[in-house]
């Protein structure tokens, strides 16, 4: 029984969002309360294949701006859809 009991927690440990598990503070949304969240600023899911080269360039812009992913992704689109 304690073995079953161990692999339960370490099965808890493993899931998503495990970096904070035993912790409280953290707050998790599900996924219908983020897609309730995304519909209401408009935003839908649009999933592209993109060669690793310029992921790693959006990332690095990113990381270096302090921004979202998608939000740099975004803002890069918008620019290019004007010039």
């Amino acid at each position: 029984m304690a073995k079953s009991d161990a692999k339960k927690l370490m099965g808890k440990m493993a899931a998503p969002g495990a970096a904070d598990f035993g912790s409280d503070s953290a707050v998790v949304i599900d996924r219908r309360e983020q897609r309730k969240r995304d519909q209401a600023l408009g935003l839908i899911p649009f999933a592209v294949k993109l060669n690793s080269d310029l992921v790693q360039q959006l990332q690095a812009l990113a990381k270096e701006r302090g921004l979202d992913l998608n939000e740099v992704t975004a803002e890069v689109l918008m620019k290019g859809l004007k010039a």
